[in-house]
């Protein structure tokens, strides 16, 4: 009788077993289920600050709720602020003689533009060179005194109508403004010639992802105002233009006749936020380690100017289906997985915020993190999961350099898949594992890569490939199931630069330090990592510095220290000032 009870017993675990363990499958049904309502009309695109990014938010919060995820912070919500438009306000005001402008018609402010009330003469300064190259030289501040004036500069370059102009570089309006700041400016103003802009529209207002300012107001007249202006000089803007785009030569003069700029531009801020939950691991030598498993669930929403669509005049809601609904989705399906496994290491299943606005949420987490994040093993990041190519079926696995370990995990899970893996080493990348990176932790960052679709509104549901994307999730969950049951921690390699790619580009040196875009609390670029065997390295620069000035010229933010590093050569032995725990430090750094 024992035995057959005992047999009867095991028969029915096994069952219960059996049917727990088919319950508990990555299934492509449930994945489309999410994405069908992540990338719907009702979250409509899932902007930070919005209603919809605020529901993809809440449904998220709802499903680990459901799987049994504890939650990480206060209700699963880790929210922090984010600046998501900005606007001309009432305060804006243009007057010169009998002339009184009205904005957005005659004038607007750039969204940089710092809130001030400048009076003062101006000086006309070409189209604000400061160049000295080898195969370039054209400054339009020699010989000229902006200490306190109002500087009027040309938008684009003599070259605007070529595919490759001598002066691309060098025609950035930020840039610009710098440049006229450091020659004592009171402000700037920029004016469209025609053959750079024949309707002469007024540059849009739109926030850019930063939220420094210029520390100047910077202003765009439209060119028939500027013509009033100009009258009694017995020159207009387009025989200014003319002229320079002839010569190729400066032509800076000044204008002694006063003008009057008030410029009020509001900053609409807006909460959002990481949603966060935990599977507690079980072994009691482990559970104290984690794995951090996400991806961001922030998209574009309506899209438009500066929101980062690839077609920014278009007003429709940009679905994000598989950038990164899909990604999210495969979270979501994992943490249900494992909510019914026994891991070791508690695991972290993290939907982040403002990733589109420039990596804010991951970010945010990192600096905030309610846990070691030494002790975190290795962050895998999914990034849009939902097109894998039919031809190539290649799913892309970056930051396999970033420890000893990862290529071996992953060679050992290759073998069974039905899909290749192509490996890039570098740590760094446009998505939220870089902040991790930044903090010398391994991490695995998969995706199947962009697409024609990627960042419009056609990225819909309609066009993703489900059942890939339950292969890719499976792989992941295997993945994961190896990086817990391993006894050791990974071992962390540096693998690349901690500083974004794009960049750099422009750049003939770099100190080798991974920026802090996220510091708007300072005067100054903080540095959130120190790349090894790099020139910053090497003078004694530490993360958690400030970087205030570069050869005694003012480091005010990102834009101003990317200025000073395009002037340097390298070779050239240089001084950074640094700010750090509240003190000054002259660092001397060999380039």
């Amino acid at each position: 009788m024992k035995y057959i009870f005992t047999a009867f017993t095991v028969l029915y675990f096994i069952t219960a077993s059996n049917f727990a363990f088919a319950e508990n499958d990555i299934n492509a049904d449930e994945i489309k289920d999410y994405i069908e309502y992540l990338a719907s009309d009702e979250t409509a695109g899932r902007k930070p600050g919005t209603k919809g990014g605020q529901l993809a938010a809440d449904y998220i919060r709802g499903k680990m709720k459901d799987f049994g995820l504890k939650p990480l912070c206060e209700d699963y919500y880790q929210k922090f602020e984010v600046i998501k438009s900005v606007d001309a306000g009432d305060g804006n005001v243009l007057k010169f003689d009998n002339f009184s402008g009205k904005v957005k018609e005659d004038f607007i402010p750039y969204s940089f533009s710092s809130n001030e009330d400048v009076k003062a003469e101006v000086v006309f300064c070409g189209y604000g060179f400061e160049i000295d190259e080898d195969s370039l030289k054209w400054n339009d501040f020699k010989g000229v005194d902006l200490k306190g004036k109002w500087a009027l500069i040309l938008r684009g370059d003599p070259e605007s109508d070529k595919t490759e102009s001598l002066f691309a570089n060098h025609v950035d309006e930020r840039e610009k403004v710098i440049s006229a700041k450091d020659k004592g400016a009171a402000g700037v103003i920029f004016v469209s010639g025609p053959k750079f802009s024949e309707k002469d529209e007024l540059v849009s207002m739109f926030y850019d992802k930063s939220s420094s300012g210029a520390g100047i107001p910077v202003v765009n007249i439209k060119r028939s105002a500027v013509d009033k202006f100009l009258n009694g000089t017995g020159k207009t803007v387009e025989e200014l233009e003319s002229k320079l785009n002839e010569s190729k030569l400066p032509a800076s003069f000044s204008i002694p006749k006063e003008i009057l700029l008030k410029t009020d531009v509001i900053r609409n801020k807006a909460m959002t936020q990481n949603v966060a939950g935990i599977i507690p691991g079980n072994d009691p030598a482990l559970k104290d380690e984690y794995i951090v498993i996400g991806g961001h669930y922030d998209h574009l929403g309506y899209g438009g100017q500066g929101s980062g669509s690839r077609m920014p005049d278009t007003n429709a809601i940009h679905y994000g289906a598989d950038d990164n609904a899909s990604g999210i989705a495969g979270m979501l399906e994992l943490a249900e997985y494992f909510a019914n496994e026994q891991n070791k290491r508690t695991l972290v299943f993290v939907a982040f915020g403002a990733e589109e606005m420039g990596l804010l949420g991951s970010k945010y987490f990192t600096d905030n993190t309610p846990f070691d994040l030494k002790k975190v093993k290795a962050m895998v990041n999914m990034d849009m999961l939902g097109r894998l190519n039919k031809d190539s079926r290649t799913v892309m696995v970056g930051g396999t350099g970033t420890s000893k370990e990862s290529e071996d995990i992953l060679n050992s899970l290759a073998e069974d898949l039905d899909f290749k893996l192509s490996y890039s080493p570098e740590g760094y990348g446009p998505s939220d594992h870089a902040a991790f990176y930044g903090e010398n932790i391994p991490v695995f960052f998969i995706s199947t890569g962009a697409h024609e679709d990627y960042h419009t509104p056609f990225d819909n549901v309609d066009r993703l490939d489900y059942d890939s994307e339950e292969m890719i999730v499976t792989f992941i969950s295997d993945l994961v199931a190896e990086l817990d049951k391993a006894p050791d921690m990974l071992a962390f390699l540096e693998a690349g630069p901690k500083v974004q790619a794009s960049r750099r580009t422009r750049l003939k040196v770099t100190l080798g330090i991974m920026p802090d875009f996220t510091r708007t609390d300072i005067e100054g670029l903080g540095v959130g990592g120190v790349r090894k065997g790099g020139p910053a390295e090497g003078s004694g620069m530490l993360k958690g510095d400030i970087i205030v000035s570069i050869n005694g010229e003012k480091v005010k933010d990102i834009y101003e220290y990317m200025h000073r590093l395009k002037k340097l050569k390298a070779g050239e032995m240089i001084t950074v000032d640094v700010l750090r725990d509240g003190r000054k430090k002259v660092l001397i750094v060999q380039l």
